[in-house]
């Protein structure tokens, strides 16, 4: 069975690929929302890449896809395979606690950022809820900044405000200083009530894609021990 030891982190970091960003992300995330299943086999790793809801992009990983981008992980030692007593498939798990020592707040950004891109602070708070309640934006704006200041590595930086938003937005540097491209510009440089109606409209949304999720995650945690409970009796 293999396995892999954490060693120290070096002084420089690498840029991770798109792909790495979203398997770590991925790892952070599952861990929060569905410990009981925690480690992930690929299976799961795959599927959780590949999610529909709260995954901006969306993406369709094929296997290879994803053995290289954890390939990757791990030798950063950002990633390390850990097989539990009794497992039939290899899993892997997370060393962000070791490398970074992010408290559940800073692994709450760090999830979302990973998973969504760039994103302003009233977005972050609305989509880490489940991982993190932050009372408002200014305590999560104040996390922001004592986190990057306390970390050995870049974790993320300020950005301006998108087309046809007034916040500043806040985007990771795991994937280098460059963030994505914000999207294609809007006509005109003055606030329009569309786009406000438009904004609102996508944050009831993403609400309603944080409860699908989380029941998908809920009803993934209750196959799993079932299948665990039917393990027994075989």
């Amino acid at each position: 069975m293999e396995h892999d030891t954490p060693v120290e982190a070096e002084d420089t970091y690498p840029p991770l690929t798109p792909e790495e960003a979203r398997v770590l992300g991925c790892l952070l995330e599952k861990e929060a929302t569905t410990p009981d299943v925690y480690p992930l086999t690929m299976n799961s790793l795959l599927a959780a890449c590949n999610q529909k809801t709260n995954r901006h992009p969306v993406v369709d990983y094929d296997e290879d896809t994803l053995a290289e981008a954890i390939e990757g992980l791990r030798n950063q030692r950002l990633v390390v395979r850990s097989d539990g007593a009794g497992s039939r498939a290899p899993k892997f798990r997370h060393l962000v606690d070791d490398q970074l020592g992010l408290d559940r707040r800073g692994k709450a950004l760090l999830t979302v950022l990973l998973l969504r891109g760039p994103q302003t602070p009233g977005e972050l708070r609305l989509r880490t809820e489940r991982l993190f309640s932050f009372s408002d934006t200014r305590e999560l704006e104040a996390c922001l900044r004592e986190l990057a200041e306390e970390a050995d590595r870049p974790l993320w930086k300020e950005l301006p405000p998108a087309p046809g938003q007034k916040e500043e937005r806040y985007t990771h540097l795991f994937c280098g200083s460059d963030p994505a491209p914000a999207g294609p510009a809007a006509s005109g440089t003055a606030p329009h009530p569309a786009l406000d109606h438009a904004r609102a409209r996508a944050e009831k949304v993403t609400q309603l894609e944080a409860k699908v999720d989380s029941l998908q995650e809920e009803l993934a945690a209750l196959r799993a021990e079932f299948s665990a409970f039917r393990q027994q009796f075989d």
